[in-house]
Parts: structure tokens; sequence; C-alpha cells
């Protein structure tokens, strides 16, 4: 993360960062697509996660896809706008948006699991880790057919992709923290996973 010795000068800088980026992480797209497609609220449905696994729950892949989507572009543009300030402003923003989309105010702290928009973070910081980490992500759900595990697989990758690739302590550090709070999020799915009682992609949740 930033040098110590600059903290005094750049922590209102990085805060600004961090606040814009969960503030923006924290527009609850899978919520607001499937309300003004007349299907109510994607929380009563599935595992009542607001994203686009759950949404694909519903029935409607379009939406699933624009969640996805949208998510994955939040924390994209979340990066993109920070870092026109610098690289730390960006790691800042990137770790709001997806502190944002888990623990979204508007919804009670009550969010997603960051899967999409920790990827779209990476795509916009580091796309070769980016590239990799959704990689990975597809080939883990080719031959499980389980997104959680495709999703602590990817999220649990991308140290080793960013030092592999960039050789950035600090992007190893982001990516250290996002990992654990990702893994933290799928808590419930890592039970059923090891219970053999995760639902499949494609499959309703009963």
């Amino acid at each position: 993360m930033p040098d110590p010795i600059s903290w005094e000068f750049a922590w209102p800088y990085l805060a600004a960062a961090l606040i814009g980026g969960y503030l923006l992480g924290a527009v609850p797209f899978g919520l607001l697509l499937t309300r003004l497609a007349g299907l109510g609220d994607i929380r009563k449905v599935g595992s009542g996660n607001i994203g686009a696994t759950n949404v694909l729950r519903s029935g409607r892949k379009d939406l699933a896809a624009a969640t996805l989507l949208l998510d994955g572009g939040k924390g994209a543009a979340a990066v993109a706008i920070a870092g026109l300030w610098g690289p730390d402003m960006a790691l800042s923003a990137a770790l709001g948006a997806v502190i944002g989309h888990m623990f979204p105010v508007w919804l009670r702290f009550k969010g997603g699991k960051g899967v999409a928009t920790a990827l779209g973070i990476w795509l916009m910081l580091a796309w070769p880790v980016g590239l990799a980490a959704c990689a990975t992500w597809l080939a883990v759900a080719a031959v499980t057919r389980y997104s959680s595990l495709s999703a602590l697989i990817s999220l649990a990758a991308i140290p080793f992709y960013a030092w592999l690739f960039m050789r950035d302590l600090q992007l190893v550090e982001l990516g250290v923290i996002v990992a654990a709070l990702v893994w933290l999020r799928h808590h419930a799915n890592i039970r059923r996973l090891l219970t053999g009682t995760e639902p499949r992609i494609g499959r309703k949740k009963a």
C-alpha cells in the first residue's frame, strides 16, 4: 500500500478515493435491474444475493449478464476515475468499490459477494492479472459447475498472478485483502461445498 512516509499528506486524498469507490461500488445493479424488469426483490430469490449468479436463478439470463457487466464495470470505472490522480488513488478506489458492493449503505450493509466487482477492478488495474483471474474462473466453472468455487479459486490466485505478471508488491497486497474479503463473504458457500449441498451453475437454489 502507499508509503507510510507520505500518509500524512496523502491520506485525505486516499480517503476521498476510497469513499468515492465505495459509493460507486454500492450501486446494487442486480436489485435495480430485476425490479425494473418486474421480478420483485431479488433478495427473496435463491440465495438472497444481489449478484449475477443469483439473478440467473430468476430465469433471466439477459439480466444476469447485464448485472455481471455492470457490477464489473463499476469496479473498473472506480479505478479509471481515481487513477487520473495516480496509482495509489486507483488502489484506494478499487478497495472501496469492492467494499461498497459487499456492504452497501443503501441496503443496510447487506450486499453481494464482490466477485464481478473484484474482477472489474483487476481488469482495469492490471489487465494481465484480470484476464488470468477470469480465465481461472471460467476453467474451474467449466469443470465443476460451481460458481462459488470458481470465485474462491480465481480470487485466491490473484496475488500470485500479480507477482508473476507485474512484480508489484502493492498489487499483491491488494490482492490478498480483496481475496480475504471475498472468501469471508462466501463462508456459507464454503460450508455447502464441504457438505455437498452447494447448487451448481444453472440450477435453481431450493
